[in-house]
């Protein structure tokens, strides 16, 4: 691809301010966030990891990108589904095994343009009341649309997609931490999926997520430690793990216990990722413990979306059930925190324990060349954080949940998708 393709030109949404906190960049090439720019006492920071050059992410798969249909692993072989009274076939296409089915399958969705909607009354998925809050609340946003057409990857039915990326102002005054010192909002980055079947009496499994890798001080360049996320202390409100079969990384349909584990983070001594490391590194899913407000499903009847509907205002609150954090990430020397809302139910967290080294650029922002291959990754360059639902969640209804009644993650004709994330970014002084 040349630099000049459009799908790989970035698009740059800023906070309307003299001295902006948050800039991201998006590709409509696969719908990547190739940078997000943090400003912090005098420091400018990129907190995800990847190439330096937007055309490097077609070499360095899923970092940044969007993912879909189906998030995470899928077994290969034809099932079928049903839902509302309507039936259809599901053939889940061999990528990373001949038995497993990894992201969407040979071609998802991260390997396609999406197309910007400059203009963002052309969506068909997002109301006008929504359309307003985006233009008073978040005037720094973009709509993006793609069309995955009937049996694309063995996925039944027609599937419009839209999904809203948007940058928030900071919000009230400075938090006060449990040390006494001050913690600043930076602003927010919110991310909302929405798909809907074109065709009628069809169902098909939908599971979208934002592949996204951080590392906070990597942009410090102060070592070796700085280039690894291993000194960030992680906090992920789950009481559970989805059992994972060592040899396929297919779920098995059972949930394992995370109290007493590597993997109940808040009973660590630190909180830091490097504590108790597990040898192979993390990728697993968490599936969170049941939250004091439910959150808003991720599918409801299109019947039910008016246009006075606002699903968008209620994932952009910091009240309510959609307020909920359920994962915080924060850097070892830069003062820097993330943390997430969202209304799905579950996270996977990687420690990018899989990058090919011949395949992997860092940037020159984080004391890298820029370039594929260059010399060896840091040791353990990057935490992934994608937040969907469990893996083949239709398949295992008792990975939805301690009491096994989570959504199924699949869509019907006649339903709406609707899957947000927010992202708040913090800044307190280090000590």
């Amino acid at each position: 691809m040349a630099a000049s393709d459009p799908a790989f030109t970035p698009i740059l949404l800023t906070l309307p301010s003299l001295t902006p906190s948050l800039a991201l960049e998006v590709l409509p090439a696969g719908l990547t966030f190739h940078r997000l720019f943090v400003q912090a006492d005098g420091k400018t920071h990129d907190i995800l990891i990847g190439p330096e050059d937007p055309t490097g992410h077609q070499t360095q798969k899923y970092t940044n990108t969007i993912i879909g249909r189906y998030s995470n692993r899928l077994p290969v072989g034809t099932f079928e589904l049903e839902r509302n009274g309507f039936k259809s076939t599901v053939t889940p296409q061999a990528n990373e095994k001949p038995t497993v089915s990894l992201h969407g399958g040979v071609k998802g969705f991260d390997q396609y343009p999406w197309e910007p909607l400059v203009d963002p009354s052309a969506s068909e998925l997002f109301t006008p009341a929504e359309l307003a809050t985006l233009q008073t609340r978040a005037p720094s946003s973009m709509i993006f649309k793609r069309i995955s057409e009937d049996g694309e990857e063995g996925f039944p039915g027609t599937l419009l997609c839209e999904t809203l990326v948007a940058l928030a102002q900071p919000e009230g005054a400075p938090a006060q931490t449990a040390d006494g010192t001050k913690e600043w909002n930076l602003g927010s980055v919110i991310v909302v999926y929405r798909a809907k079947l074109l065709d009628d009496g069809k169902v098909t499994p939908v599971n979208l997520t934002q592949h996204w890798g951080f590392n906070l001080d990597a942009s410090l360049q102060e070592g070796p430690e700085t280039m690894s996320v291993k000194d960030h202390t992680i906090s992920i409100k789950a009481d559970h793990t989805v059992e994972i079969d060592k040899h396929s990384l297919l779920s098995t349909g059972n949930l394992l216990a995370a109290t007493g584990t590597h993997h109940a983070h808040a009973e660590k001594s630190t909180g830091r990722i490097g504590e108790a490391f597990p040898e192979n590194g993390y990728d697993e899913f968490y599936v969170f413990a049941q939250r004091a407000a439910p959150p808003p499903p991720s599918v409801v009847p299109v019947s039910e979306i008016t246009p006075e509907v606002d699903l968008v205002g209620a994932a952009m609150a910091r009240d309510g059930p959609a307020a909920a954090e359920v994962v915080s990430l924060t850097g070892g020397k830069s003062g820097l925190r993330i943390s997430f809302a969202t209304n799905q139910p579950g996270v996977q967290f990687y420690s990018n324990n899989f990058s090919d080294p011949e395949k992997t650029a860092r940037k020159k922002i984080h004391g890298g060349s820029g370039s594929v291959g260059m010399g060896t990754p840091p040791d353990v360059p990057a935490a992934f954080l994608e937040f969907h639902a469990p893996l083949a969640a239709w398949m295992n209804p008792a990975t939805r949940g301690p009491t096994g009644e989570g959504e199924d993650t699949l869509l019907a004709s006649g339903e709406l998708y609707n899957n947000f994330t927010r992202m708040d970014v913090w800044y307190k002084a280090p000590a």
